[in-house]
């Protein structure tokens, strides 16, 4: 049976960034990744944004060439999923029934996204935006021929995907259920600025629209029909309607946690020597007031790597930073910090008109959060101020 000291489940910012730490902090065991994608760990990011425009190749998308994973000892296990993990026996048990022997194990699988359960999902050209297959899968649409887009959810990702599509010439649906865009990130004031956006963009943003199916034509999506039975045409649907952690194999072996893994201030999971980081991690948060969250961010993915880092190096630094989360859509870069949930006021700085102005918001005259369009000085306020006040 093979064998590492540290055992990196997952190929994205955590388990990527997990790997150049340990190796930055002179770290001289093996250590290996084990990723179910194909391709040496890449930002997702750009894969809604310059990617899927075809405005960077995927080659610019690596965070480290490819020559560096072999360079610095760190083996790649690509195109493999973790099926089992035997936290007694200190071993994975890979899809393939390979099994593979570690003394550390960082689970960084993420999420995966959540899917439509209802008529004709199963039909060909309904993407999510998760990898780099899904966008490759997008792109081949747009090549052949479909201009007729309909984007269910109306979140940053499927925001960022609308705006570049709209830019691209396609005819362009978003359908919400809410009442508002971004409801569960963003307050009222920044959702009708970007509604405004996106309609001044000529996309047809449909809010309160309930999705009763899909209908196709020889086994593609040739629809949308919504249940007041609208049918909307579409050759291309880009679903975005959040995600759901990957850990059932981590829960399967005694994890503690209903919605993702359950980790302490240093990531560790209560299964022995099994930290936990990104997307999957259930943590309490100070600035969430001492709630157990989730975060999806790039910037939680990889600080929670370095301190799972850290603690493995016996370095221990807790977890402390505030969450932090950007979305480019246009020429619009937004920008937040903290989180909003249960904020009592809004309070505005600047002109929403002028397309450069902050949000704060504030529960029992304190901040816990801000929205900054495409003003970078106001973020970095915030955030200085957000560290005071925790």
């Amino acid at each position: 049976m093979e064998r590492f000291d540290v055992l990196i489940v997952g190929g994205g910012h955590g388990g990527a960034q997990a790997a150049i730490a340990l190796r930055q902090q002179g770290f001289a065991g093996s250590v290996a990744i084990v990723s179910r994608d194909a391709n040496a760990p890449y930002e997702r990011p750009p894969l809604s944004k310059e990617y899927l425009a075809g405005s960077k190749p995927f080659e610019r998308l690596h965070v480290r060439p490819v020559a560096f994973w072999t360079e610095n000892g760190i083996a790649l296990r690509l195109g493999e999923t973790v099926n089992e993990v035997d936290a007694q026996g200190r071993r994975v048990v890979l899809q393939s029934g390979q099994e593979i022997g570690y003394g550390k194990l960082i689970w960084a699988a993420g999420a995966d996204p959540r899917r439509l359960d209802c008529p004709g999902a199963e039909l060909a050209g309904i993407w999510s935006v998760r990898d780099r297959a899904d966008v490759d899968g997008i792109r081949a649409g747009l090549g052949s021929g479909a201009r007729r887009v309909v984007v269910v959810g109306g979140g940053y990702i499927g925001l960022e995907a609308a705006a570049v599509l709209r830019q691209l010439g396609c005819s362009v649906v978003v359908l919400e259920m809410q009442d508002r865009l971004l409801s569960r990130v963003a307050g009222p004031t920044v959702a009708r600025f970007v509604l405004d956006e996106h309609r001044g963009q000529g996309v047809d943003v449909r809010l309160g629209a309930r999705l009763q199916g899909f209908e196709g034509t020889s086994g593609r999506v040739a629809g949308v029909r919504l249940e007041d039975g609208t049918l909307l045409p579409a050759e291309l649907v880009i679903v975005g309607i959040g995600v759901v952690p990957a850990v059932a194999p981590l829960n399967g072996a005694g994890g503690d946690g209903s919605h993702g893994v359950a980790v302490d201030e240093f990531c560790r999971t209560g299964l022995p020597d099994v930290y936990a980081v990104g997307d999957c991690a259930a943590h309490r948060n100070p600035y969430a007031r001492g709630a157990t969250i989730r975060l999806e961010s790039v910037q939680n993915a990889r600080d929670m790597a370095a301190v799972a880092v850290r603690h493995i190096r016996d370095d221990p630094v807790p977890y402390d930073v505030p969450p932090w989360f950007w979305s480019n859509q246009y020429d619009i870069r937004m920008q937040s910090v903290g989180l909003l949930s249960g904020f009592e006021e809004e309070v505005v700085s600047g002109a929403p008109a002028e397309r450069k102005f902050s949000v704060r918001y504030l529960a029992d005259g304190r901040l816990i959060a801000a929205d900054c369009i495409n003003d970078a000085k106001a973020l970095a306020q915030a955030r200085a101020e957000l560290l005071r006040c925790i």
